[in-house]
């Protein structure tokens, strides 16, 4: 084998990769998701740090979607670095039936951090999270169907993409036995009602019907995002988790609460259930558990549910179950999130960000909402004064292609879908970065402005 590769200098390559040459092998050697290979025009990126990103041409980029919702801490914190750097040192790999010093403390840390929840199973990321949280319900309760909702997106893995209700499920149907799907209280057209108080008593009473309809003994679990991500960065209406636990309860029904995105600090507290003041019986979490620098999902589990299992075998494993490198990577990430108190910025710059997207609102004809909880927030974008989404459910418009260019070519890396784009920045991002981005969309958004019918 030749002592040289290609890509940037290391103990194989001399020279850096020309970018042409870089992105070219990419796509044809590696293969990209969610659009057809041909249409990609991936972002080449050199390097990180901070809330800011670097192309090899040494473009300065603001990181205002923390790349896939997950970079919470920021790139290339040096403590997060430093620990996973020792723990290659200490030991790499050892398979999951072994107990290791850093098993036992971030077990122990989640235990004091994550409320109503006594252990963890830790998997590789959020969609083996919730298979694994939906193999647990079945088998805790003995019942098969799992309650799912259309605006969700709960994974790529098959059983994760029969959960998910959005257009991408389609594509991997027919989907997995036993997954029954209903409307969100704030559905995409229908509307459930004019106040939180109608919306919460008209959906609770639908839902209901549904499981008298399917049967409630028939039910394991309702999966739910706690707080809707990609498909609309949803918060549930005052009250409704509330009675939904109730309804579930009286079903026996277990309810898993889907933080992989909201979780970790993302909406102003450590988990986004905090909020409504319940707790579930199941949580997933990922992405911002590691801050995505190494690959670690978890499970957790009420006390109930782990002493099931101390009793009863659980008919689940990976061989990456317990990573010791992951598991470091998610202590550094934790503690630092705790003793920088980014839960608290969050909290504080949610405010900063609801102040800037009611400021945009009164200036662009074209912006038909904002929404945020914390520094997870999305803005959508109108079509007309009837306010009609700029494109239609699962569609385009010409103009939304321009506006992720201009985003791109003036330095403020975010995700546009449809009749919307999101605003979820690193959880170390300052005021004044927070009001940069929101300066690139502001002169973005004269794109849709010009386009608006009146």
């Amino acid at each position: 084998m030749s002592s040289q590769y290609l890509g940037y200098p290391n103990e194989f390559a001399k020279e850096p990769m020309p970018t042409n040459e870089m992105v070219a092998l990419c796509k044809e050697h590696t293969l990209y998701t969610w659009s057809a290979g041909n249409t990609v025009n991936p972002l080449p990126i050199a390097r990180a740090e901070g809330v800011y990103l670097w192309t090899p041409e040494g473009q300065k980029i603001l990181d205002f979607n923390a790349q896939l919702m997950s970079v919470l801490v920021g790139h290339a914190h040096p403590r997060v670095i430093a620990a996973m750097k020792r723990q290659l040192d200490e030991l790499i790999f050892v398979y999951p039936q072994t107990a290791t010093q850093v098993r036992a403390r971030l077990g122990k840390l989640l235990s004091e951090i994550v409320p109503g929840m006594s252990s963890f199973f830790f998997t590789l990321g959020g969609a083996e999270a919730n298979e694994n949280a939906v193999k647990m319900a079945r088998l805790f309760t003995g019942r098969n169907k799992v309650l799912a909702r259309y605006r969700s997106y709960h994974g790529g893995t098959q059983l994760t993409m029969s959960l998910t209700g959005d257009p991408r499920r389609w594509a991997s149907e027919p989907a997995s036995p036993g997954i029954i799907h209903v409307m969100d209280p704030t559905p995409y057209e229908f509307n459930f009602g004019k106040t939180d108080e109608e919306r919460c008593a008209n959906h609770l009473t639908y839902l209901e019907e549904t499981i008298k309809m399917e049967g409630g003994h028939t039910i394991a679990a309702m999966i739910v995002e706690t707080v809707t991500g990609t498909n609309g960065v949803l918060v549930p209406p005052k009250g409704w988790f509330k009675g939904l636990r109730a309804l579930l309860d009286k079903y026996g029904i277990l309810l898993i609460c889907d933080e992989v995105m909201a979780g970790m600090g993302r909406t102003g507290k450590m988990m986004a259930y905090e909020h409504f003041d319940v707790v579930p019986d199941l949580v997933t979490m990922a992405k911002g558990l590691t801050s995505s620098y190494f690959p670690l999902g978890a499970v957790g589990m009420k006390k109930a549910i782990h002493e099931h299992f101390q009793k009863n075998v659980y008919w689940g494993g990976l061989t990456y179950n317990s990573h010791p490198v992951g598991l470091a990577t998610a202590e550094a990430v934790l503690r630092v999130t705790i003793d920088e108190k980014l839960v608290d910025n969050s909290a504080k710059l949610g405010a900063v960000m609801r102040s800037e997207m009611d400021r945009l609102q009164k200036k662009h004809v074209s912006i038909l909402e904002g929404r945020n909880i914390g520094l997870f927030g999305m803005i959508d974008l109108r079509k007309n004064s009837k306010n009609e989404p700029l494109a239609p459910y699962n569609g385009s418009h010409p103009v939304m292609p321009k506006l992720a260019t201009f985003f791109r070519d003036n330095g403020l890396f975010t995700f546009t879908r449809w009749n919307n784009f999101t605003c979820n920045p690193p959880l170390t991002i300052t005021e004044a970065q927070l009001k940069e981005g929101f300066a690139i969309i502001d002169r973005a958004l004269e794109l849709t402005d010009a386009v608006f019918e009146g």
